[in-house]
């Protein structure tokens, strides 16, 4: 029978779903990974002709493929140095999730959960508020959470109108769902300005909380969050700090937006980062 050793390089199971068109989830977070020097694992949780952002979009849950794909990593003693879900097409999937995680962790394996849910205050279409209360429940499996400002008041219970502005802020937000230190969290798409946006963290590590921000692009796109939190857990699994994969993600999805911004490319495309995946290349040597 096959047994799997530890990888050459990084081994990331990445569970997202699979949108035909419209830059996001699986379409991103796989040529990141793989720019980066990392073997991304794919799990689809479902395939959309498009995002949800577009109207008349079809959905094929794939929960019965998620168990019987995961049944046989089991067979096959895969292990991976992170565990990295994103866009959940239905209740029952949280526990399929929560089941891999507890299958497939090990002492040094990153869990990290991008609790996609919504954006602008709202959730998005598929999610219920069972789901959303379930997705409370898969945080607590991880090591780093990712929420944008509408998913972090979503896990809090809050209204999104009392999202603070300021940085500084953020930190009681942050160290309740840190949960008292345990896990590492991000919170995404902070504007203290309308010419600047960043992300407030806490890292478990050092208990640091902190700020990094850069211009904004005058435009949201799509599939940015996806995009920011592939090569985030792509850096962190080749051994960089947190603030530093912030910063390199930071900086990577800044220059994906600019060169879209400058180029025409429509919001609900998503960013044109393909041409500039060799920006992130040299992490795999070590490099910044």
């Amino acid at each position: 029978m096959f047994t799997s050793e530890r990888a050459a390089i990084p081994r990331v199971a990445a569970i997202h779903d699979m949108s035909g068109f419209g830059r996001c989830s699986l379409t991103v977070a796989l040529p990141a990974l793989s720019a980066m020097g990392v073997q991304c694992c794919p799990l689809p949780t479902a395939y959309l002709s498009a995002h949800t952002a577009f109207p008349g979009f079809t959905f094929l849950d794939m929960t019965g493929e998620m168990i019987k794909a995961a049944e046989h990593w089991k067979e096959l003693n895969l292990r991976f140095d992170a565990l990295y879900s994103g866009f959940l097409g239905g209740e029952e999937q949280i526990d399929v999730v929560a089941d891999i995680f507890d299958s497939f962790r090990e002492e040094n394996t990153l869990v990290a959960v991008d609790p996609v849910m919504g954006d602008d205050g709202k959730p998005y279409k598929t999610y219920t508020p069972v789901m959303c209360r379930r997705m409370r429940e898969l945080v607590e499996k991880a090591d780093l959470i990712l929420p944008n400002i509408t998913e972090a008041a979503i896990l809090l219970e809050k209204p999104y109108d009392s999202v603070p502005v300021k940085p500084e802020d953020f930190k009681p937000w942050l160290e309740e769902l840190s949960g008292d230190g345990r896990r590492s969290v991000i919170i995404t798409g902070v504007r203290p300005t309308h010419c600047r946006i960043g992300q407030v963290y806490y890292d478990r590590a050092n208990g640091n909380f902190g700020f990094i921000e850069r211009p904004f692009v005058n435009r949201m796109f799509h599939g940015t969050g996806d995009l920011y939190a592939s090569v985030v857990v792509g850096a962190l699994v080749h051994g960089k700090p947190l603030a530093d994969s912030i910063d390199l993600a930071a900086e990577f999805v800044r220059e994906c937006c600019e060169l879209s911004f400058a180029d025409g490319t429509s919001s609900s495309e998503g960013v044109r980062f393909e041409t500039l995946l060799y920006r992130l290349k040299p992490i795999i040597n070590g490099g910044d």
